[in-house]
């Protein structure tokens, strides 16, 4: 009897806490796929925003959507992305976003940004002290249980490097698009990247990206 009791009690608590967790998680809005500027257009206004350019103002939900299913969005189904993966694997790079309300991982099936913590660690992953005003840090960090599946490991380094220059380079042509900042970066502190973004074992960071306006 006492045991139901406890259990009416505990349930509902239970069930709030696990809301909480779960609403701590993003769901993205849906990206821009569609319409806009012309390939041509963006290649030709593809820039670096400078340290001193880059306004520390806020970059929008439906932009920072767009910024990342350009960068490894699902565009064919279950098994086609905007970038090329090698021998049909899944992605083997992965985006994490690090913003004033904390640090995410992107989830490319689900297209949304799973919380990894609440700690705004803007000003401390990056090397140069101007990314502290972006409005938000794309990194991109080796997966390695994915990267293992290659068909020979010795290409694993080779093949991370390629997919995040594929990536970071259709953040770019995205950030032309909307009009946006950015700029690649790939001096970081990488103890703190790790650490911030709790990277599992073996997982190296690759890069950098800022965004702002």
């Amino acid at each position: 009897m006492r045991f139901k009791i406890l259990l009416f009690f505990l349930c509902p608590l239970m069930f709030f806490c696990l809301r909480g967790v779960a609403g701590a998680d993003v769901d993205l809005p849906e990206p821009q796929t569609t319409g806009g500027m012309g390939l041509f257009d963006a290649l030709k206004k593809r820039s670096s925003v400078s340290g001193g350019d880059l306004v520390p103002a806020e970059v929008s939900l439906e932009d920072l959507s767009t910024i990342l299913w350009a960068a490894s969005g699902l565009n064919r189904g279950e098994t086609g992305w905007t970038v090329p993966m090698a021998q049909g694997l899944a992605p083997y790079v992965s985006i994490h976003v690090v913003a004033a309300d904390g640090v995410f991982l992107y989830d490319y099936r689900g297209h949304k940004l799973l919380e990894i913590s609440k700690e705004n660690v803007k000003g401390s992953v990056a090397s140069q002290s101007f990314a502290a005003k972006a409005s938000h840090i794309l990194v991109f960090s080796t997966l390695p249980e994915e990267l293992g599946k290659l068909r020979n490991p010795a290409d694993a380094e080779e093949f991370a490097c390629v997919l995040t220059g594929a990536m970071t380079q259709d953040v770019y042509l995205a950030a032309a698009a909307l009009k946006l900042g950015a700029r690649y970066l790939h001096s970081m502190k990488t103890d703190v990247v790790a650490s911030a973004l709790k990277l599992p074992e073996g997982s190296r960071p690759v890069a950098l990206m800022i965004l702002g306006k």
